[in-house]
Order: C-alpha cells, then structure tokens, then sequence
C-alpha cells in the first residue's frame, strides 16, 4: 500500500465494497444516530410515502465512504469531507466506495468520492481532504 503523500494526481485508491445493504445495517444505525425515521427501517411507513420499501439513512452511506482511508491514519486525519446525495440506497444494494486524487498542495490531498450501486448509479459524490502529518 502507497502513503498518500506519495500518490500522484490521477492515482484510485483501492475500492471497497460493502456487504448487501441489510435491515440489520440501517436498524443498528438508526440505534447509533438516533436517526429513527421509520422510511429507514419499516416497509409499510415507507411505502406510505411512495417509496418501493425502507431506504439507507444518506449518513450511513456518508460513514462508510470514509472507510476508503481508514488505513491512512497514522500518516494524518480527514481534514474535511463534503457530498452529495444523488440517489437512495436500497435494501440489498451493494455499494462501491471510490476515490480519485484530484489535487496536492503542501500537506494536504484532496479526493473526489462517490458511492457507486450495484446499478452502476452513483449514490453520493462529493470529495474529501485528508491532511498529512508534516
């Protein structure tokens, strides 16, 4: 594994993809977040509102999207992170986590992000900036 102050411009950092999206998934995080809209973790209140069953909590995506530098923190710290939901993530979807370095300047890296589903269709987009460790 490269340290990113190494990585170049244009370099992916490995993908990651995550289990199928199951109702265990979004009930824990609900439990976690608080977040207890029932769209998150019951059929019928979220066929109510027009949906085809419960939808991931967009939080929940957000989380895992920062795993793709979990194994970067001893060289530093997710410094900001910024996205955009662009679509629902189902039960049973299965998300690709995607990073792309898109600029470096001093002690900092700056990615562009997004959480692709088993569709091919990006959920969420936005970037990150990790600072390094000088």
């Amino acid at each position: 594994m490269s340290k990113l102050g190494e990585l170049q411009v244009g370099a992916k950092l490995d993908e990651i993809v995550l289990s199928p999206v199951s109702r265990l998934d979004l009930i824990k995080y609900a439990g976690a977040s608080g977040d207890y809209n029932p769209i998150h973790t019951i059929d019928d209140e979220a066929k109510k509102l027009g949906l085809p069953g419960v939808i991931a909590h967009g939080m929940w995506t957000m989380g895992n999207l920062a795993k793709l530098f979990t194994s970067y923190y001893e060289e530093g710290f997710l410094q900001d992170y910024s996205i955009r939901f662009k679509d629902m993530v189902f039960l049973d979807d299965v998300i690709t986590l995607k990073a792309e370095l898109t600029e470096k300047e001093e002690n900092k890296v700056k990615f562009s992000v997004a959480a692709i589903n088993k569709r091919g269709k990006e959920v969420l987009k936005g970037s990150a900036v990790f600072a390094l460790y000088e």
